[in-house]
């Protein structure tokens, strides 16, 4: 911690994962270090529709999970929620039951909420009418309640909120989560982000303007960042949760600091609905002002975790600002050929995979990098985890409506 207007440093002291790579920080982090991209499959809720391959966790058991009596209350996007946040909590050491929950704070990101609740129960209301809708259907559905059936499992009371910058929201919240440490409204925050819309309706709205990749025949290798032939992105479902704490109190209790979160930006491009702005001068905006508020020279950036979503528009214009702001030091990757694109929740779940290459000095390669396309001037892993010496590293995400956000984080 530091002197009002200087650098702000955040513990990052938990980490809790439910992606397409594994039920868990370790399975994630194992499959992710990996590269491998057999996650991306024809996901069954899409049959019948052309587009109907994704990155779906298959084996997540909601009510072995959060317990039968509350999973069929909660959409699918809250139940990883809720699995992600008990695990940060108990990695971060923490027992709901001896904490001050006015002082525990939820910010969680979500791009869309409870897409599967609401096309479930719009369908009821076609099929069968009126009296067959639930009751449940806008406790379930709403983009907040993610956030507020967190709190409630874990008796958090303070400040409680979900933001929602499409595929930059699970960055913005942890940026707003650590305003809210340097603020002193809070002693810790449940931070992360959330998202479930492997739907039909979703899906073929991202089919008809053109975002997805027509790879139907070859899932596995369907997202390709940074490929000469990319051609679209491969959607996903998801959750991440980060636990931060201010260092000093993390120290005064014996917790393990895994990184720090030390600068954040945002800003808005501006420009389109859909398409990044092609130079990326929206997105240097925020970049340059997480390397500010952190008070590190752009030169001094050691790795990027790219937005990278094996878009033609946005990986080009991710690698220009790259170039432009930060050199050809740093090593890039995208985490997005495992993973897929889980919209909302991608910032933060390329947050934690931040958090664990600045941890443990491991870069994870961008799967299914065959081809480099010649445009992308910089220093890409592929085919393999790189060890470094990753003392500063940033977390790229940028959504629909132009919103940018980077995340900055250190080694302790």
């Amino acid at each position: 911690m530091t002197a009002a207007g200087g650098r702000y440093d955040a513990a990052v002291t938990g980490i809790g994962m439910v992606t397409p790579a594994g039920l868990g920080t370790a399975a994630s982090w194992d499959r992710i270090k990996s590269a491998d991209g057999t996650a991306a499959q024809r996901v069954p809720a899409l049959f019948g529709i052309p587009a109907d391959i994704g990155c779906w966790i298959p084996d997540f058991d909601p009510a072995a999970t959060v317990g039968k009596r509350k999973a069929w209350r909660l959409d699918r996007s809250s139940q990883f929620a809720v699995a992600a946040a008990a695990e940060a909590l108990a990695d971060a050491g923490l027992d709901p039951a001896a904490w001050d929950g006015a002082r525990v704070g939820v910010v969680l990101g979500s791009g869309i909420g409870g897409a599967a609740t609401w096309e479930k129960q719009h369908n009821i209301l076609l099929g069968q009418g009126l009296e067959k809708v639930s009751a449940l259907l806008i406790p379930m559905l709403a983009i907040n309640m993610s956030a507020g059936y967190v709190a409630m499992e874990f008796g958090a009371r303070g400040p409680n909120f979900v933001t929602a910058t499409a595929c930059a929201s699970g960055s913005t919240a942890v940026g707003a989560a650590r305003e809210l440490l340097r603020g002193g409204h809070c002693d810790v925050v449940i931070t992360g982000g959330t998202e479930a819309c492997l739907v039909p309706s979703i899906i073929s709205g991202f089919q008809q303007m053109g975002a997805l990749s027509g790879r139907r025949g070859e899932p596995t290798a369907a997202s390709r960042p940074f490929d000469v032939d990319r051609d679209g992105f491969v959607p996903a479902e998801g959750a991440a949760v980060l636990i931060l704490e201010r260092p000093e109190n993390a120290r005064a209790r014996g917790a393990r600091v895994r990184a720090h979160i030390s600068g954040y930006g945002a800003s808005a491009d501006a420009y389109n609905a859909t398409a990044p702005e092609p130079s990326g001068a929206g997105a240097e905006l925020a970049l340059r002002a997480a390397l500010k508020d952190a008070g590190i020279d752009p030169l001094s950036v050691d790795h990027v975790n790219a937005h990278g979503t094996s878009t033609p528009l946005n990986d080009l214009m991710e690698a220009r600002l790259i170039r432009r702001v930060l050199g050809d030091r740093p090593a890039v990757t995208s985490v997005k050929g495992v993973t897929g694109h889980s919209l909302g929740a991608s910032g933060a779940i390329e947050a934690a995979v931040a958090v664990l290459t600045v941890e443990q000095g491991v870069i994870p390669p961008t799967a299914n990098l065959e081809s480099q396309d010649p445009e992308i001037d910089l220093d890409v892993v592929a085919k393999e985890a790189r060890p470094a010496d990753v003392e500063v590293a940033v977390s790229h995400s940028f959504g629909f409506g132009g919103q940018n956000a980077v995340v900055l984080l250190t080694r302790p």
